[in-house]
This record gives C-alpha cells, structure tokens and sequence, in this order.
C-alpha cells in the first residue's frame, strides 16, 4: 500500500515543485481524497472572495484517490469548494498553495450536510 501511495504522489510533487519554482505562473494543487465519499465537482475562489470558478476534474474517487488541479495564475490564498457523491459540500478556506502542494481531503462530519474547513 505505502508502495501505490509513492508512486501515486511522487508525480505530483514534481509538478507541484516545478510550479513554485514559477512564481509568476499558474499555481497548482495536489488533492488527496482521504474521505469516504467522491469528489465530483471542485470550485475556486481566491481566498476571501465569492468568486467561486468550477474546476473540471475527474471524479476523484474516496478512500485515497489524488489528482492535480489548476487553482489560479496570480496569488497564493484560495478557497476550494468540493461538492461530494452523496450531494454533501466542504469549502477548505484560505488554502495556501506557497506553502504546500497537497490537501488532504478529510471526511465530514455526519452532523452538517455543509462543512467550512480551515486552511492549511
């Protein structure tokens, strides 16, 4: 398992570090989806606004699937909001793309059908 989970994000550490080493070009993000549910709509904001961009991504399947995404070319701040298979939604704020280039997406809690998650 540890073996699949290198070789899963190994490739996306390199585009993330080529990424940062353009400072001035599009910033990217790693998603890992540790929940329990699918990942099948992403939308992103720059951090603070109401802006909210749909993202197209692949269903990013629950449990440990991962994939790259586009965020923005300008600045380091985003919100990301993910909407889930079940019709459940999570917006991670201020999510600093400088700082790290992986999120962990982490399962909700059963209480709330709508979630805010700080960033990292």
């Amino acid at each position: 398992m540890n073996l699949i989970r290198t070789v899963l994000i190994c490739p996306l550490l390199a585009v993330s570090l080529c990424a940062a080493a353009h400072a001035g070009e599009a910033r990217y993000l790693g998603l890992l989806n540790r929940a329990h549910d699918s990942v099948v709509a992403l939308e992103v904001a720059p951090a603070g606004s109401d802006a909210f961009v749909a993202r197209p991504i692949e269903v990013l399947a629950g449990g440990g699937g991962s994939s790259m995404v586009r965020l923005g070319d300008q600045g380091c701040r985003f919100d990301l909001r993910m909407t889930f298979g079940n019709g459940r939604r999570a917006v991670y704020h201020a999510v600093d793309v400088c700082r790290g280039d992986t999120l962990a997406i982490h399962p909700l809690p059963r209480s709330r059908p709508q979630t805010a998650v700080a960033g990292r």
